[in-house]
């Protein structure tokens, strides 16, 4: 058995992510303090989050070039750009760190293999359907477009295919990869379960026991760059300053309903096909046990350590 103990890296983490570690004070613009920070580091998974406005964006896409040049040159073996999401970006600009980096991760190994990588993608948290309650230690939940919570729906249409994965599974499945004595595949899907926005909705109109408010919003509008709503989806992350939240809402809410057609949520089971004994939680079972508890008068309900 290999007893081996491999030193990991979180780069990033300063949100919700990366809490219980021993911390570093890095700054991206220095290289060269990178590589002596990074130097006897098997592993670094990035967390770095970019602000939505483009002048800090570019920074941190710069950050995390920086920070893949830095793993290359202090012999780190595997990176993880951060990811934590959608396979495809398209109409959803506000992904450019994460595009940047897959750009230069693939033209960095063109003719061989430099640095070996994957594109860990999850998909949504199932988590997010639990919100208003906290579900996940670490991980803050936002309102989403479809709202277990306040039974109602915003979509475009019902067939687009989403992959929902529970961020118990994410971090124990990234845990696994880190152990994982083969090589790490480019494309790092996880996928927890796969269902159309119309097998979501219908799955929280059984669990909620009513029918839910489902608002259709016109492709041509969105396409405008007009959603018109009468309510949108509440984004609190520490990446979007709050003084620009609500003016974003719209904006977030078209990208992401554009984006739904294009596939950008759907996962693969790269990881899942790679750990086969590995059992994914399942979104009714979740949703369940959770809601459950609510509807039973439960204040909050069972908050996990991840």
């Amino acid at each position: 058995i290999d007893t081996t103990i491999v030193k990991v890296a979180l780069a990033g983490g300063w949100g919700h992510l990366g809490r219980g570690v021993t911390w570093a004070k890095i700054d991206y613009d220095d290289v060269q303090s990178l590589i002596e920070t990074l130097r006897g580091v098997h592993t670094v998974l990035s967390l770095l989050a970019g602000p939505v406005h483009q002048g800090a964006a570019s920074a941190q896409q710069d950050a995390q070039i920086n920070l893949i040049d830095a793993s290359v040159r202090a012999g780190v073996k595997r990176f993880a750009p951060s990811e934590w999401a959608s396979s495809g970006f398209e109409h959803m600009p506000w992904y450019a760190l994460k595009q940047s980096a897959r750009d230069y991760l693939s033209n960095l190994n063109k003719d061989k293999k430099v640095l070996e990588y994957c594109l860990f993608t999850p998909g949504l948290f199932t988590n997010y359907l639990l919100h208003p309650f906290q579900s996940a230690k670490h991980v803050c939940v936002f309102k989403q477009q479809i709202n277990f919570h306040a039974r109602r729906a915003l979509v475009a249409g019902t067939e687009c295919v989403l992959t929902y994965t529970a961020v118990r599974d994410i971090a124990r499945v990234v845990a696994l990869a880190v152990e994982y004595e083969g090589g790490w595949p480019v494309d790092g899907g996880i996928s927890g379960a796969r269902m159309s926005v119309g097998e979501v909705i219908a799955l929280g109109e059984k669990i909620r026991g009513d029918p839910f408010e489902v608002t259709k919003l016109r492709m041509q509008d969105l396409e405008a760059g007009v959603a018109k709503a009468p309510w949108f989806p509440e984004i609190d992350h520490p990446a979007i300053p709050e003084e620009t939240r609500e003016a974003l809402r719209p904006v977030l809410l078209a990208g992401v309903l554009r984006s739904l057609p294009a596939g950008a949520w759907e996962s693969s089971d790269t990881w899942n096909k790679l750990l086969p004994d590995y059992e994914f939680t399942q979104p009714e079972d979740m949703f369940t046990q959770g809601w459950a508890a609510i509807d039973a008068g439960a204040e909050n309900i069972p908050v996990e350590d991840y």
